[in-house]
């Protein structure tokens, strides 16, 4: 997880905004989420203070290639969310209502969703990008189905597998 990137998208800022707020520069905040650059806890703390939030260390179980690429297409998502509320929540309480329809028995994560979609959207974001063992565990029963086209998925799968590849 690159907690720079993590924190801009969680704001929905350019780099050279996050730069501005956080007193540093544009070509810093690039390096930081290139992994150029390791941003120190105290750095990430000052830029997530500069943005209104604090910011915390976590442990974790490492992410899997199949938890990166969801998250990639749930960033996705996230932004989508944050453009058109409504009608994302619609088609989302949708999915998930098909879902639950098929379902036999009870799934606690449809349950979790059907409380969450409920939520504002302010609180519903974070959760689409977080890399707790539980918010995985969600986004594998993800009711946004359907919220980005098969094109716009292509790019994100386009792009994650790019990202990958300068990774390794």
């Amino acid at each position: 997880m690159n907690a720079v990137r993590a924190l801009r998208a969680l704001v929905d800022m350019t780099q050279a905004e996050l730069a501005r707020a956080g007193g540093t520069s544009q070509p810093a905040i690039a390096a930081y989420e290139a992994s150029r650059k390791s941003p120190s806890i105290g750095t990430v703390q000052r830029l997530a203070r500069a943005v209104g939030l604090d910011a915390a260390v976590g442990y974790f179980p490492p992410l899997t290639r199949e938890d990166r690429r969801s998250l990639a297409l749930h960033r996705a998502i996230a932004s989508r969310l944050r453009e058109h509320p409504d009608a994302v929540l619609a088609q989302a309480r949708h999915g998930l209502a098909n879902m639950m329809a098929r379902q036999v028995g009870s799934s606690l994560p449809l349950r979790e969703w059907s409380v969450l979609l409920d939520r504002p959207v302010e609180a519903l974001l974070p959760l689409l990008t977080d890399p707790d063992p539980w918010a995985r565990e969600l986004r594998h029963v993800t009711p946004f189905a359907g919220v980005l086209t098969a094109a716009e998925r292509a790019e994100v799968y386009r792009a994650f597998a790019d990202d990958e590849g300068r990774a390794a």
